[in-house]
């Protein structure tokens, strides 16, 4: 990178209700690799922000802002602001955890200003470069379609935050707090993911 370029920011957000939960881990390693590759890095715990789901107002159509005044208006900047995105999300019920299910349709005003309001999400000239991103996540099950959901939720999310879906990294049968740490396998992919995911 050249000296006076910008890096690019990559956005982690961790949200397991864990504090120190195997998808966190993994995001921390991850974002460990985008700083090896240059990026400007923050991990966004959603467990230290309080906001509620989507109470479908339909208060965005109004001019794409949500008018609910609580912590969400905080991680609407950091995703709006970031280059790279990550979402690391345990699977709950076949699903995404509840916490990463409020953001996804708190973005509805993502959708509203996309459809409703027929204007980008992004300015494209405010960001260094296209908008990328990832999603990690681990199951207990090892059920075949056990990330089936949860991937095509994230999928969804990312086109309406206009960030190009890049894949996802899925880890079957972890579940105890800490069982991501014997598995260096999953580590080392996940650290050579965040590199790659700052690097494109």
């Amino acid at each position: 990178m050249e000296a006076w370029q910008k890096p690019v920011k990559c956005l982690g957000i961790a949200c397991s209700p864990r504090t120190k939960g195997n998808t966190t881990a993994l995001l921390e390693k991850a974002l460990e690799g985008a700083r090896e590759a240059g990026a400007e890095t923050e991990l966004l715990a959603l467990g230290r922000f309080k906001f509620a789901p989507c109470i479908a107002c339909n208060g965005c159509f109004t001019e794409g802002q949500c008018v609910v005044p609580d912590d969400m208006q905080v991680i609407y900047q950091k995703l709006l602001e970031a280059d790279r995105i990550i979402i690391a999300a345990p699977i709950f019920s076949m699903g995404l955890c509840a916490q990463a299910k409020a953001v996804v349709d708190r973005g509805q005003r993502f959708w509203a200003t996309k459809h409703i309001l027929k204007r980008p999400v992004i300015d494209q000239n405010s960001l260094l470069a296209a908008r990328r991103g990832i999603f990690i996540s681990c199951a207990g099950s090892d059920l075949p379609d056990v990330f089936s959901g949860a991937e095509r939720v994230v999928r969804y999310y990312f086109k309406m935050l206009e960030v190009e879906y890049l894949g996802s990294y899925l880890y079957r049968q972890v579940d105890e707090v800490g069982a991501i740490h014997r598995r260096p396998e999953a580590l080392q992919e996940i650290f050579q993911a965040g590199k790659d995911l700052a690097s494109k």
